[in-house]
This record gives C-alpha cells, sequence and structure tokens, in this order.
C-alpha cells in the first residue's frame, strides 16, 4: 500500500508561523494520529482498530515511519480525515480561514491559545467498542484498549490538560461519537458535546456559534442529514487517502447499521471530480470513493431500481478517476455482493479499468500479470437464512434472502474471477442466534473452502450500535460467552484467511507454534473453556477431520445452491427487463427485452 515520507516534519517555519503572536485559533480542529496517518494503506488503520496496544510493535517494526506526518508552511496538517475537512469547509460558510485550524494532535499547543472557543474532535472508535475492536483486543490479550482507543484517550487527555482548557469547549463528531455517549465518559474524556450527523447542517453552525458566545451546550446533538445531493459540501483540501464522498445511505435497510438510516443519494459528478483534482493538486496521489455501495451511484432515484447497477455511469465515473492526470493508486470502499451477480460484467469491465492502479497486491490469490487485487469491503454477516431475515431481508435484492446462501457464492465466484478479494464482515452473536444459525454460517464458510473462493471474512461479536433498529437488543457481549461453535466460527475464518501466507514450508509450523504458545499463556484463561479446541483447530495441531471425529467441532455440510441462471430464475418477471443480455443466463423469452438496453 502507499508509502510516503515526511515532507515538512522540520518545517521550523511552520512552528513559528503557527505560534507567532501565540493567541491561538478561535476553532481548532483535529483527529487521533491514528485516524489521520497518510501512508501505510487501509490496512494499517483497520489493525490499529483492532489489536491491543501490547502488540504495537508489530506494526511499528512493518511500518516504522507511520508516526511521520506532512505539515503546510503554517504547521497545521497538510491532510486530515474526510470528516475533519467536511467541518473545516462547513465552517468557512461563516467564519474566516484565518479562525480556523486542522492540526495533528502533537501540534495542538500551536494553535490552541487564549483565544480559542473550541476544539472539534473527529474520531471513529475512540474507545474500541465497535464491531471488531473489542473481540480482537479480547482474543489477543488481556488489555481490552485497541491501539486506535489509546492515541484517542491520549488526545483527549492532552486537550483536558491545555491551561487554556476553561476558555474553550470541547466537542465530538464522527461515527464514534456514539460511544461516549452510551458509556457516559463526557467528564472522563473532558467532552462538553457529541454531534451525531452531518457538519453541513445549520444545527451544526448554531452549535459552534453557542461555543464561541461561551454559552452551555447540550451533552448530546442530532443534526439533521442533508435530502438534496446539492446540500453536500465537498471539502477543497486534501484527505487522508485522497477519501471523497461518492454516496450516502444505501438502500437495503440492515437493521444493524447506521448509515443506511441517511437518505439514499448518489454525489454530482462534477463536484466528486473537483475533490479528487484538489487532492491530487495537494499532492495526493491516492484517492478512495468514499460509500457505503459503489453499485448504487448513477442509478439513484431514476426509473431503474437501485440494485441494478447503472453501468455506464458507474464506469465513467471510475474510469474518469482513475485516469486523471496524478492519480497513481486508488482504493475501493464499501460494496455489496449482490451486484456481482446481477452485473458479472461490469465486474470484468472495472476490473479491467481499475486493477492498473491498485495499490494491492496478492501474490498467491491473483491472477493479474503484476499479483495486483482489488478488494473492497462487502457485508455477509450471516450464512443463517434465519437469522438473514431477521436482521437484513433486503441484503440480497433483487433476490430472495432464502438464497442469500446461493448469492454469496455466485457472487464470490464472479468476485474472485475478476481478481477481487473482498474483506467481508461477519456478526457473532446476534440476538436469538443459536447453534442452527451458526452451523448454517459454518456450512457457508466450508462451501467457500470447498470451492476455492477466498474472501477475508472479519467475523466480530453483534455491537447494538447506537440509532440501529438493534440498538436495544442483547446478543453475545464478552469472548468468554462464546459457545464452542460461535468460537469454531470465528477460528475457522481466520485460519482460512491465513491460505494465502502459508505457502511456505514455515508458515503453518509458525502459526501452529505461536498459537499454541499463546493459548498456554494468557489465553486459555482469557477466553474461557471454549476456545480451546477451535484454537488447536486454527493451529493446525490437530486436524479438523479427527477433532470432527472427536465430537469437538463442527465439519460443515456440503451445500446445495443455485446458480446465476437459477438464481435469474427466480426474479419476478417485471424484474427481467432490467438485466443485461450480454451477461447471458436470461429466460428466452426476456432476451428480447434486455437485449434493447
Amino acid at each position: 500500500m502507499k508509502e510516503q515520507g515526511n515532507k515538512g516534519m522540520t518545517n521550523s517555519s511552520g512552528g513559528n508561523a503557527a505560534e507567532g503572536n501565540g493567541e491561538g485559533k478561535l476553532i481548532v480542529l483535529t483527529a487521533p494520529l491514528t485516524e489521520s496517518i497518510d501512508h501505510a494503506g487501509y490496512f494499517i488503520q483497520m489493525a490499529m482498530a483492532s489489536l491491543p496496544i501490547w502488540l504495537e510493535g508489530i506494526l511499528n517494526r512493518k511500518y516504522p515511519e507511520w508516526r511521520e506526518v506532512e505539515h503546510n508552511a503554517d504547521g497545521s496538517a497538510k491532510y486530515m480525515p474526510a470528516g475533519v475537512r467536511l467541518v473545516e469547509k462547513s465552517l468557512q460558510r461563516v467564519y474566516d480561514e484565518g479562525d480556523i485550524v486542522s492540526c495533528f494532535p502533537q501540534d495542538l499547543e500551536k494553535f490552541i491559545g487564549p483565544r480559542t472557543r473550541v476544539v472539534a474532535v473527529s474520531t471513529h472508535n475512540p474507545l474500541g467498542v465497535t464491531f471488531a475492536a473489542g473481540v480482537y483486543t479480547s482474543i489477543f490479550g488481556s488489555s481490552k484498549m485497541p491501539i486506535n482507543s489509546h492515541y484517542s484517550r491520549e488526545l483527549f487527555a492532552q486537550i483536558k490538560n491545555s491551561p487554556y482548557r476553561e476558555n474553550f469547549k470541547v466537542i465530538v463528531g464522527g461515527s464514534g461519537g456514539w460511544q461516549i455517549i452510551q458509556t457516559d465518559m463526557y467528564d472522563e474524556l473532558g467532552v462538553d458535546c457529541v454531534v451525531e450527523g452531518r457538519s453541513e447542517s445549520e444545527d451544526t453552525l448554531r452549535l459552534f456559534e453557542k461555543a464561541i458566545a461561551g454559552e452551555d451546550l447540550p451533552r448530546e446533538v442530532e443534526v439533521k442529514h442533508p435530502v438534496d445531493r446539492d446540500a453536500i459540501l465537498f471539502p477543497d483540501t486534501r484527505t487522508t487517502f485522497g477519501v471523497v464522498e461518492m454516496t450516502t445511505g444505501c438502500g437495503r435497510r440492515c437493521k444493524f447499521c447506521v448509515p443506511d438510516l441517511n437518505p439514499q443519494i448518489d454525489l454530482p459528478k462534477e463536484k466528486i471530480m473537483a475533490a479528487v483534482r484538489a487532492n491530487v493538486e495537494q499532492g495526493n496521489k491516492q484517492i478512495s470513493l468514499a460509500t457505503e455501495d459503489m453499485f448504487i451511484w448513477g442509478q439513484v432515484h431514476t426509473d431503474t431500481p437501485f440494485y441494478f447497477p447503472n453501468r455506464e455511469a458507474l464506469l465513467d465515473l471510475y474510469g474518469e478517476v482513475v485516469n486523471t492526470p496524478g492519480v497513481e493508486q486508488h482504493v475501493l470502499s464499501h460494496a455489496t455482493i449482490a451486484p456481482a451477480v446481477v452485473d458479472p460484467k461490469l465486474i470484468e469491465e472495472l476490473s479491467k479499468m481499475l486493477l492498473p492502479k491498485s495499490p494491492i497486491h496478492f501474490p498467491y490469490l491473483s491472477s493479474h500479470p503484476e499479483k495486483k487485487a482489488l478488494a473492497p469491503l462487502i457485508g455477509l454477516e450471516t450464512g443463517s437464512v434465519r437469522m438473514a431475515k431477521k436482521i437484513m431481508p433486503g441484503k440480497g435484492v433483487p433476490f430472495a434472502i432464502e438464497d442469500w446462501p446461493s448469492v454469496v457464492l455466485e457472487g464470490l465466484r464472479v468476485l474472485n474471477a475478476n481478481n477481487w478479494f473482498p474483506a467481508m464482515t461477519l456478526i457473532v452473536g446476534n440476538p436469538d442466534e443459536t447453534d442452527d444459525d451458526i452451523k448454517e454460517t459454518l456450512d457457508l464458510v466450508y462451501e467457500m473452502e470447498r470451492r476455492g473462493l477466498f474472501a477475508f471474512l472479519i467475523p466480530s461479536i453483534f455491537t447494538p450500535l447506537h440509532d440501529t433498529r438493534m440498538e436495544m437488543e442483547k446478543g453475545v457481549t464478552q469472548t468468554r460467552q462464546l459457545t464452542p461453535l460461535q468460537w469454531q466460527l470465528m477460528m475457522k475464518c481466520w485460519k482460512m484467511n491465513l491460505r494465502p501466507g502459508q505457502y511456505s514450508w514455515w508458515g503453518p509450523t509458525a502459526w501452529r507454534l505461536g498459537s499454541i504458545g499463546m493459548w498456554l499463556y494468557k489465553l486459555r484463561k482469557l477466553n474461557g473453556p471454549n476456545f480451546t479446541y477451535p484454537l488447536l483447530m486454527f493451529s493446525g495441531a490437530l486436524s479438523e477431520k479427527r477433532l470432527a471425529r472427536m465430537g469437538k467441532i463442527y465439519l460443515g455440510k456440503p451445500m446445495e445452491t443455485k446458480n446465476r441462471r437459477e438464481l435469474i430464475a427466480t426474479l419476478k418477471p417485471k424484474m427481467l427487463q432490467y438485466l443485461r443480455a450480454d451477461n447471458g443466463d436470461l429466460p428466452e423469452m426476456s432476451q428480447a427485452v434486455a437485449g434493447a438496453r
């Protein structure tokens, strides 16, 4: 993934300019260092959100320069997360640019002074209680604080201990604000107000006005999401990883999802491209279009249902992005898997276009001449049809949720054939989840293995996210509560994930000895007795067939699923008109209709 040097790190003029008259900036914007870094790629940020702080040394050795960041001439941050840049752009509608600064945590003392009235923090995972973080810190050791949470707390402590703290308000935004609300950590972190919603809202501007006036702020504020695509702002400054917003919302209405509660909007191409060019002009060589589902762009509020992708629009947009002079790397964001079944030709055409600019290489998986690959984030969540009906009945549209396992397998077949190897999330410990539900998910995972399909499967414990339709429901909350089958699912996923790294003679031996050693050292006490045999399965110390004969694991039964032709045959006749004839598999009666598209 992308590596950058430390341009500006020793920029003495930046420090002097920043400290200037010593009065500070009126409004200071910042984010944890682990969420602001612009090199080493998305994988390091994912690791920092999940691994416990005591394993930070692994990342330090792998990426020894990850803390090195770039500054502008005045000492401000050369890049910031897109959320920070959006707040900055929103405030500039009312305040002078000279009153606002975005800076890295280590530079706060340069910009916070007697004149400062607001310090605003954007954070995704301040306390480490999102889907993946809690479970993986528990698996890896006794510390339950992920690396990202450690650096977030350091940032809040730094702000709280500022000699000017009585003069300003601390406002927190970003997707992780709910963690502070639910845990009531306002006082401990020194937070005055948590804002949930987008910064374009007039409510956000009024909140900053009150803070600057020194008025008391409510602890929690929910601001309105724009419903008009023209009301959404685009930063004209460089963002971390070159993130540029592409869509809001999704439309599939999964009950555990926060972003899907937002209006479904695809943003104007001309504004997207202006933000892409702004990133490139300011030194960014990588672009990533932020979305909950890349495939809805160009098909929102049209005469065609959004779950039938607009092939021409998507190829036009992504083609212009990757062909923009100065864009050397492009990374996919979120997607859904059903569109790969709906329009395999689209996946093929996107692959030809995007693979040359992908910074991701999977030597043992990719058939690309340079072993390049695409790795979007896709939600699998469960292989149980019963559970899927309960928590995500629209996940597979236009196909019925009863065919969800078939949609997953057929979609993954199409993706793998075109060098897409997605990261797929699973939720373990859903409310009302039974052993039969876990067995169905294991059946699906084992079927992937039997068919030679590959995705990075990322299982995590159910987290009742704030404001979702499952907010008040309770499932598994700690790793010690996991059943043997739930532990097996988690460890089987990671055993499969590690396959590409175990083609060397030493790989399997290293994992076997390392995992057993960790189990003997602390994990057997930390995670309970249900963890033992799944760990032995993961390590390879005992074969899966032997463990199954011992009755210690479930080996998964072969599945009979539908191929693409059979899935299309299940669609209602009125849906067939939206399919493309060049993909084949259409019933004869619909060939003429589809051929006209």
